[in-house]
């Protein structure tokens, strides 16, 4: 205590005079516990950290100075400040164990920021409470990400859909798959969360060396082990299993994961009698062996299969208002069938010419065998409710306004094979940094589709609403053929052959003071599509693409940057197939115009780091490709008469709001329309206007193992719920908005930093027990509409369709 009282006495008469700068943070453990004691060393002075874990010194200007972290109980860094005016340098570094392998070092990346790419600390993956929990889970907490089907992990950024997301898995393009139409079919992501090593996430205006679509880019790196062990999660939904070590005198580090999924607790939960048998199985596996030191060979695999088995039996669901209520009861027959069978793999070589140049190339190949095989028969009925609170009947539905009948009937194959092969390179020089690709890949799609629908209404047979042909029934008899109400009959095989290239240049510099990061990127893709019908249709685009960001020469920390250009989606299969089935080869690329504004400020409150990130952006897009949604179903128009823009405000505060734990709240604001074929603006599928999300974890003071973590979600209403076949400028009421709160308690046995207290105990690296209580407010959402027919009145009420209540799950994990 001395020699620390002297050091603080004596440092500041030591730099008196000189123009310094601040370097301040806290230091924590991997559970977030502020380190006490941590000695802090620089030229020959040093300084040590409070009880919780802060710390504050002062360094020359325009000098690089390294500080060394030392702690008894923990592994020792070093870290090099260098700093061209008077400023405050915010390092908050996770100190591991001396009896680990030091994993990671959390360190502040600026270049990050200025790219516009939010990072996703990985323990927050495996922390969030959610039916879906995962990576996807997380980025629905952030502003401008949302979704409003807790059993799907598709996303929309900003009002683009689902397909309009890039997602990488160690630089490789994954898919989505092509038939599935509920959230209830997915299963797993393809992402697995137990083998992320680091979450990287742009909404808009990203680096020309992402590729071709217009909404955001997830790009997820997986681990390389470093040592020996297995992990085991196991809860009421499923399990998962995950084995890593390295091997061969360290040259080969292997990770293998097995996942399995059963969705019926949920799923049961809905107000739809079922007999319920899904089976979602995935198992994925990460090689990387170093043939030397320049050279590494990598391998990434994965193979799933989800097999749905769906009979439903009885549904009865209330709607209406309180003083006219209704109620829709329906008995079903029939039941569905679907497989999703998915392959893929990828080799890579990562080879090291020399310390500025990187060479990296690929080869991978994606297959997806889908089946979709339905029969369903539901007979349903439409009656007033009785409110009469007097009434023996009170509550009863008595009255019937509309009676029938409806047959789905589908057999829809579909097998789609994708290779690429791709070389890409990375030159550094200094303070510049030169990246260039080039892509080939080949895309064969073979689809049938047989699928359709027919109603009955009041005992007459309804016919298709587009015909002109007036059908007055019951009133005036018809005497035509009779049709099925919705048909489509098709048959494709398409190939599809693209080449894709790219080049940017980034630099970061000094101007006076200020620092400033630039990158200027353009990217262009040329591709080829044969239906085998008619000849094949060729078309290229170009992408120019900017960023720009400056942190100024301020006592605050803050950093604005700005980033745009041209974004370009050439169109994939499912976007060249249009409402008929058919593919149309001359479906051109849609295309936006991006420009986005935005500003991070880190700051401290309550003595503790917070950070405040708000962006404006704005997009223009034209050769728009209109759609509608079904649950995950996107149909498109195929076809490219439609313009349309989006703008908003996005805003997140993210911080330690309880000592230790960093959790976030986040806003976003958003607008977005579309003319379809000059008809006038009018709002888009993905128009959601409010979006407003809470990621909190905290822990009880005097029992810091017991934690618990509250995933909190609001989402106005979206237009939607229109029959398949509406005119959708005939159909513009919006859903009821979205409104859900997840929340989990867990308790620690043991973890790195708390030793076992018995022998069995001492068998586990890690034990963390919790319950998780999912919709925890019981709220209805819905996310699409059953369309019913009223016989007086002769129009169709939309009956909500309702997600899951109120779930209770348990979970267990182990590693060791």
């Amino acid at each position: 205590m001395l020699r620390t009282l002297l050091l603080t006495l004596l440092f500041p008469l030591i730099i008196f005079g000189q123009r310094m700068s601040t370097v301040k943070g806290q230091i924590v453990d991997k559970s977030n516990k502020p380190i006490e004691g941590v000695a802090i060393s620089f030229l020959n002075k040093g300084t040590t950290t409070d009880n919780n874990g802060n710390y504050e010194f002062k360094i020359p200007i325009r000098k690089t100075v390294a500080v060394t972290f030392t702690h008894v109980s923990y592994k020792t860094i070093v870290k090099k400040f260098t700093t061209r005016g008077q400023k405050t340098i915010t390092f908050s570094p996770i100190l591991s164990n001396k009896n680990e392998e030091l994993d990671e070092i959390i360190v502040k990346d600026q270049r990050k920021e200025a790219q516009g790419i939010t990072k996703i600390d990985t323990q927050k993956v495996e922390t969030i409470v959610g039916p879906n929990a995962g990576v996807e889970s997380v980025l629905m907490t952030l502003p401008g990400v949302s979704n409003n089907n807790e059993l799907s992990t598709q996303y929309n950024v900003r009002g683009g859909n689902f397909d309009e997301n890039l997602v990488y898995v160690n630089g490789i393009e994954v898919y989505r798959p092509f038939l599935i139409r509920s959230g209830q079919q997915e299963g797993l992501s393809f992402i697995n969360p137990h083998m992320v090593q680091n979450i990287d996430f742009s909404a808009g205006g990203f680096q020309a060396k992402y590729g071709d679509r217009l909404s955001s880019v997830l790009d997820i790196t997986y681990r390389k082990p470093k040592k020996f062990q297995t992990q085991i999660d196991l809860s009421l939904l499923g399990a998962s299993a995950t084995t890593e070590g390295v091997f061969l005198n360290n040259k080969l580090s292997a990770i293998v994961s097995a996942r399995y999924r059963d969705n019926s607790l949920l799923v049961n939960n809905k107000q739809t009698e079922v007999n319920f048998r899904p089976n979602f199985t995935d198992v994925q596996t990460y090689l990387s062996y170093e043939l030397n030191k320049k050279l590494t060979l990598n391998f990434l695999g994965n193979f799933s299969l989800n097999n749905y088995n769906y009979q439903p039996l009885t549904r009865q669901t209330r709607a209406g208002t309180v003083a006219d209520p209704i109620q829709l009861t329906i008995l079903y027959q029939g039941q569905e069938k679907d497989a999703f069978q998915t392959l893929f793999g990828a080799i890579s070589a990562d080879y090291e010419v020399n310390d500025n140049l990187k060479l990296t190339g690929t080869v991978s190949s994606f297959n997806t065998q889908e089946e979709e095989y339905f029969d369903i028969f539901a007979a349903y009925r439409l009656g007033e409710v009785n409110t009469n609170i007097g009434d023996e009947n009170f509550g009863e539905a008595e009255f019937t306004q509309g009676i029938g009948s409806q047959f789905d009937h589908a057999r829809n194959d579909l097998d789609a094979l994708i290779s690429n092969v791709q070389v890409r390179a990375t030159l550094k020089d200094n303070d510049n940094e030169w990246r260039a690709g080039v892509k080939y890949q080949t895309e064969n799609i073979k689809d049938r589709i047989r699928e359709w629908i027919v109603i009955d209404s009041v005992g007459f047979s309804v016919r298709p609403p587009l015909l002109n042909i007036i059908n007055d029934q019951p009133y005036t008899p018809f005497t035509g053929p009779l049709e099925p109400f919705q048909q489509v009959r098709a048959q494709n095989n398409v190939d599809i052959n693209r080449v894709t290239g790219f080049v940017q240049f980034s630099r970061k510099t000094n101007w006076n003071d200020h620092q400033i990061w630039f990158n200027l990127g353009v990217r262009a893709q040329h591709w080829s599509v044969n239906d085998g019908i008619s000849a094949a249709v060729n078309q290229t685009i170009i992408s120019p693409r900017v960023q720009f960001a400056i942190k100024p020469d301020w006592d605050k920390d803050i950093l604005f940057r700005i980033s745009g250009g041209m974004y370009a989606q050439p169109p994939f299969y499912k976007e060249l197939r249009g409402y008929d089935g058919n593919v149309n080869p001359n479906v051109k690329a849609q295309k936006s115009i991006h420009a986005v504004l935005g500003n991070d400020y880190s700051f401290t409150m309550w003595n503790r780091p917070f950070k405040l990130v708000t962006e404006l952006y704005y997009k223009d897009l034209s050769d728009v490709n209109a759609y509608s949604i079904d649950n995950v179903r996107i149909r498109y128009r195929a076809d490219n008469i439609t313009a349309a823009y989006a703008y908003g405000l996005d805003v997140r505060l993210n911080g330690e709001f309880v000592p230790g734990n960093d959790s976030w709240v986040s806003f976003g604001y958003l607008k977005t329309e579309e003319n379809i074929g000059n008809r006038g603006y009018i709002a888009r599928p993905t128009d959601q206007r409010i979006k407003f999300g809470v990621l909190f974890q905290d822990y009880v003071p005097n029992l810091p193992d017991l934690k618990a973590y509250l995933n909190l979600v609001y989402n106005s209403g979206v237009p939607g719920g229109a029959p398949a076949y509406a005119d959708v400028y005939n159909f513009q009421n919006r859903l009821r908005d979205y409104r859900r709160a997840d929340i989990g308690v867990s308790y620690v046995f043991v973890d790195a930093n708390k030793k076992a207290t018995s022998n069995f105990l001492g068998n586990f690296e890690e034990l963390t027990a919790g319950l998780e209580l999912f919709n925890m407010f019981d709220i209805q959402n819905s996310i699409t509409n059953t369309w019913v027919r009223d016989i007086f009145s002769r129009q169709q009420i939309g009956i909500p369709n309702f997600m899951t209540g109120r779930v209770l799950n348990v979970k267990l994990k182990m590693k060791f």
